[in-house]
């Protein structure tokens, strides 16, 4: 229980950390908006209470946000995120249910069900931090452009990760 705690602080510090040190330099583009830290709300345990998981998103958000000079913009999508995730779960429940100590991982879920749920979770938080950001429907076309470019930009980023950083477990 205690290393879970640790692991998952050091993810959330470490993402915060690249997501506004690294990825807010690079400059891709104007189309193209690299968000990794939502790999954070993405991975949280399937057992965490749905209402720990949106003060955890609405904390990420919140300092991200200091990054970013948003004033709230990265904290309201990543609220939502954290506020979606428990029914996104729930559509997306294997036939046999979550088992116990059972990851939000490529290596434990299998690479259709992650990119799935990665894939709605990322883009409805781009669809609505680009909406907030330009608070407007002239620019409509330009916001799903937009969305579509950094949600998978974003997407590939999470799916590298996994490779990168978890182990395929061994069968016995």
């Amino acid at each position: 229980m205690v290393n879970e705690l640790i692991r998952h602080g050091l993810r959330f510090i470490g993402l915060i950390l690249v997501q506004g040190l690294i990825l807010k330099n690079m400059e891709i583009g104007h189309l193209i908006n690299p968000f990794l830290y939502v790999l954070f709300i993405i991975q949280l345990p399937f057992e965490l209470p749905a209402w720990i998981g949106l003060m955890l998103a609405f904390v990420l958000g919140f300092f991200v946000d200091l990054f970013y000079g948003t004033m709230g913009m990265h904290m309201a999508a990543c609220t939502l995120m954290g506020w979606a995730r428990p029914s996104i779960l729930r559509f997306m429940v294997p036939r046999d249910g979550y088992e116990f100590g059972q990851q939000p991982t490529i290596q434990d879920m299998g690479k259709m069900w992650f990119l799935s749920y990665a894939a709605i979770l990322i883009v409805l938080h781009h669809f609505f931090l680009f909406t907030l950001e330009i608070f407007s429907f002239r620019e409509i076309l330009l916001t799903i452009v937009r969305v579509i470019f950094s949600s998978a930009a974003t997407l590939l980023l999470v799916v590298v990760t996994q490779f990168l950083f978890y182990r395929t477990r061994e069968s016995t």
